[in-house]
């Protein structure tokens, strides 16, 4: 299996909770890496687009803390972070986590990590740490097993990895497209912008999340 982009530096900045360099670094799009099968399917499912057609605008890994709009805030178009894809791809669906984390956090404050030292929430940074979108998927009916093979994932399935070596958190899409082992990739943005890898077992997975069938886009419980 193909190793997966690791970042030169992996630091806690901002308590993002996910891997970064010390400076936003960009690449140029390039062709699929070689264990890619070279035909993706016809018609990818509409989260797994959204995510992909992130790949050659979003060219920057980016931590840094913005203050932005709010409902609908984004960090600027060319950079982000691994949460940011996630925010991202699930806005174009008609939810927004920025504010729906945002509510579920003022209404249950209490139940949501506290590693930061906070007593109150932020609008503008909450939706983009990865425990909070493992609570907010965790709270609203989005939790799968697992998974140990690659059967038990499908496209447009959200997974949060603990990453070898620095122990810090990351979190992605699964794709459509599989390797040549069958193992499906993910669209991500681990440390140069957003790219579609073979990473799925990589990393220590912690987290399996799948829009319920009978949510409709943006709804919560």
């Amino acid at each position: 299996m193909r190793l997966a982009r690791l970042p030169t530096l992996c630091v806690v900045v901002l308590a993002l909770a996910a891997c970064r360099n010390d400076t936003p670094v960009a690449v140029a799009p390039g062709a699929p890496p070689a264990t890619v099968e070279d035909t993706p399917p016809a018609v990818s499912p509409p989260l797994v687009s959204a995510a992909r057609a992130q790949i050659g605008v979003v060219r920057l890994y980016d931590p840094t803390y913005f203050s932005l709009p709010y409902p609908g805030g984004d960090v600027p178009a060319d950079r982000g972070v691994c949460t940011d894809v996630v925010i991202r791809a699930l806005r174009t669906q008609g939810l927004d986590l920025q504010q729906a984390i945002h509510d579920d956090m003022l209404a249950h404050f209490d139940l949501y990590p506290r590693q930061w030292g906070l007593s109150r929430t932020d609008r503008n940074i909450d939706h983009r740490r990865v425990p909070n979108q493992m609570r907010w998927f965790e709270r609203h009916g989005w939790e799968q097993a697992i998974g140990r093979s690659p059967d038990d994932f499908a496209a447009g399935d959200i997974v949060a990895w603990k990453l070898s070596g620095s122990g810090l958190l990351h979190i992605g899409i699964v794709s459509d497209r599989r390797s040549r082992d069958g193992t499906p990739l993910i669209l991500h943005n681990i440390s140069a912008g957003t790219q579609e890898d073979d990473l799925l077992f990589d990393h220590a997975i912690i987290g399996h999340y799948r829009q319920p069938t009978d949510m409709a886009s943006g709804a919560s419980r």
